[in-house]
């Protein structure tokens, strides 16, 4: 197949049909991109223990550590390919890793590189491969989170926002089970839904990084038996925190035990929850006519039904959640589970994180493209209330209730349950009631429209 085939070809649409929209994933959270944190964790541990104070390892020159940051900030594909031959020769994809570094420290060969080259044995000392693993997974998690996911949620908390605010005065007739109940406004159903999020999106930041470099099984077995008398956690604290800006675990078995993967996976699929119910109310609205669709020339709704504009966004971005939170719950329910001091389940599970990640971008996008095409339809909002005065059966029976009125519910239900009411004859029973004419005047001013509570004032104040 030709190269411009591969996106055809692809088993995953993510990598196919939906390539384009999750590329700023891809550096993060490819193959290559795994590469590329491994090398910054075995760079930064090296760097590190040249500072410790050992003689066997001196502080590096500037030139020394310039090109051994060079090695992170220039990787490539080809350097990722080149890892990956050695790697279908040693079997192991961190070994190959640490080959790869050697091989690199050599070139060229001049002063840097005979510097290096005295130093080529503590990359990866003491390390077991989790050491850079769980680290790796932490940078690479972390920055997903902050540079891909967590921007696409606020876009659309902005765009809730905005719409809260736009329509914060336009009256809605509410639906509880269905049906028709007190009306709200438009904004603040929108409103609601910001909070929401809101809140979903502090919990996902809010999730540390945890991370940890103890060695095989969290004990610092192999470092003790080479340096004894150093202080080996609290130099294991200070790379996670200070150089590679995680959080330090030290409590671990072989692999860090993955609580805080859980607690994000958790988090991110709860706001996934919140904008899959937000796709399924406005769908049921443009279902309704509450909402239009902006028109898009040469868009096709049906092939059969020339008419149709049909609320595929909202539609793609609830599939595409629920694909996206299958695959995060399982993770946060296998990762935190690992039999004694490890197994291999992880590592294989992990590596679909991106997917996981993903199927939650596409969503965010598609369901922001679908509300940007949203047109309000005031006129068929307008009528639906105007067919509903019986929702203003509980305003009579509340304000029947302060006068001491008997069986004020009762009287409602009769008049009302289950067959409407028109406006006259709801008015016509106002009248009769025995209540001051003030309190009769107030609700003969009620309409299905104005009766929207403090709706308003908290759409316009949702940020």
């Amino acid at each position: 197949m030709s190269s411009t085939s591969n996106t055809l070809d692809a088993l995953s649409p993510l990598d196919g049909r939906y390539a384009t929209k999750t590329a700023p994933l891809r550096p993060l959270l490819s193959e290559a991109g795994f590469m590329r944190y491994r090398v910054q964790v075995e760079v930064t541990w090296l760097i590190a223990l040249s500072r410790a104070g050992f003689t066997e390892i001196t502080p590096f020159s500037d030139a020394a550590t310039a090109r051994l940051q060079a090695l992170i900030t220039d990787f490539s594909g080809v350097d990722a390919a080149r890892i990956k031959a050695i790697e279908a020769v040693t079997n192991h994809d961190v070994k190959a890793v640490e080959y790869w570094l050697k091989e690199k420290m050599a070139e060229p060969a001049d002063a840097v590189a005979a510097e290096l080259a005295k130093a080529s044995e503590f990359i990866h000392f003491a390390c077991t491969s989790e050491d850079i693993n769980n680290t790796s997974h932490g940078l690479m998690f972390k920055a997903a989170r902050d540079q891909v996911l967590t921007p696409g949620l606020q876009g659309l908390h902005a765009r809730l926002v905005e719409l809260a605010h736009q329509h914060a005065e336009v009256p809605m007739l509410s639906r509880t089970h269905g049906q028709p109940a007190s009306p709200t406004t438009l904004g603040k159903e929108m409103a609601n839904v910001a909070a929401r999020l809101g809140r979903a999106i502090e919990r996902i930041a809010n999730v540390q990084v945890l991370a940890k470099m103890n060695g095989a099984v969290g004990n610092y077995n192999a470092h003790l038996s080479a340096y004894p008398n150093f202080d080996w956690e609290v130099f294991s604290r200070r790379v996670i925190e200070q150089d590679l800006g995680l959080v330090f675990n030290p409590y671990t078995i072989q692999i860090e035990p993955h609580d805080w993967m859980a607690e994000l996976f958790d988090a991110i699929a709860r706001a996934n929850t919140i904008l899959l119910d937000l796709n399924r109310d406005i769908w049921g609205y443009v279902s309704l006519g509450y909402f239009k669709q902006k028109l898009k020339a040469g868009e096709i709704g049906s092939s059969t039904m020339p008419h149709k504009v049909n609320p595929i966004d909202f539609e793609n971005s609830e599939g595409n959640l629920g694909l996206a939170n299958a695959l995060l719950k399982h993770l946060a329910e296998k990762l935190p589970v690992s039999r004694w001091q490890r197994d291999l389940t992880d590592s294989t599970v992990l590596r679909n994180v991106g997917v996981a990640f993903g199927y939650s971008l596409l969503a965010y996008d598609s369901c922001l493209r679908g509300l940007n095409k949203l047109e309000v339809n005031p006129e068929r909002i307008a009528a639906d209330l105007d067919e509903c005065w019986e929702v203003l059966a509980e305003p009579v029976q509340t304000v029947m209730r302060r006068w001491g009125i008997a069986n004020p519910y009762e009287q409602l239900k009769e008049l009302t349950r289950g067959k409407g009411i028109s406006k006259d004859a709801l008015q016509g029973f106002i009248r009769q009631l025995d209540i001051p004419d003030a309190e009769k005047t107030r609700l003969l001013a009620m309409t299905p429209a104005n009766y929207i509570g403090v709706a308003v004032s908290l759409a316009k104040k949702i940020n």
